[in-house]
């Protein structure tokens, strides 16, 4: 983890929403699902999360829950957290934003294009300036793509968490696979968003996530888990189609 300054260079509207182009240290700039944590300096106590979707010259665009105006000198600490990771073998990917903006995932596209993979953005929010390369789906064709592809990433709050998982477990399967069963528990990895405010130094429990293995802290054991981590999966899905 580390600590320094970044610059807002630019405010960018896509999506529906607004991204910001940061300056700031090589050694700051997180992975895609890893976040920082940025002050303003200003009357609010607590830092806000800023998540990685693109690179930039000297920095990079993030989406945050808060904007600054293009000037603005934060303080930055991190990278934190545990981010995706995206299999080499990986040559169908599917990134679903389940309930928002799927801002967050789009730091897995270039990723996923340049290891030769086929993507899928699935999501209901518009999708601006992607590459040409990515197909976009509504959230209704979920369905079909659960079971083409061979790693998804989700991006999902902690509210609908249990409502995700009940929509997979028709089609996740436990290992060793058959050749006609859907994609592996351990492909699947999801993005849950809660409030992170102390980042990992208070241990606060404001952002605690039901793991097999316990209550897990999704400032610094998250905010991305696998699938196989969640209590419905720990023993493999049943196939009930």
């Amino acid at each position: 983890m580390h600590t320094g300054n970044g610059r807002v260079l630019e405010l960018i509207l896509a999506d529906g929403y607004q991204y910001l182009r940061l300056s700031c240290p090589e050694n700051l700039i997180p992975a895609p699902g890893q976040y920082l944590l940025a002050g303003d300096g200003s009357d609010s106590p607590l830092p806000v999360p800023v998540f990685y979707t693109d690179s930039a010259p000297q920095g990079f665009i993030g989406t945050a829950s808060k904007i600054w105006d293009p000037g603005k000198i934060l303080s930055l600490r991190g990278p934190l957290g545990r981010g995706f990771t995206l299999p080499l073998s990986a040559r169908k990917v599917g990134l679903v934003a389940f309930d928002d903006s799927p801002a967050r995932l789009r730091g897995l596209i270039h990723s996923a294009l340049a290891q030769g993979a086929s993507v899928v953005l699935v999501c209901d929010s518009s999708s601006e300036d992607l590459p040409d390369d990515v197909e976009v789906q509504p959230l209704s064709g979920l369905d079909e793509i659960l079971p083409w592809a061979d790693y998804i990433a989700f991006d999902v709050s902690r509210d609908n968490l249990s409502a995700l998982v009940k929509r997979l477990a028709r089609w996740i399967q436990p290992q060793p696979l058959t050749p006609r069963s859907a994609v592996a528990r351990n492909d699947v990895q999801l993005l849950v968003r809660t409030q992170i405010p102390c980042g990992s130094i208070a241990e606060c429990g404001v952002c605690a996530v039901v793991t097999t293995s316990g209550w897990k802290m999704a400032c610094k054991d998250g905010p991305v888990f696998d699938l196989s981590e969640l209590p419905n999966f720990s023993t493999g899905a049943q196939d009930n189609r």
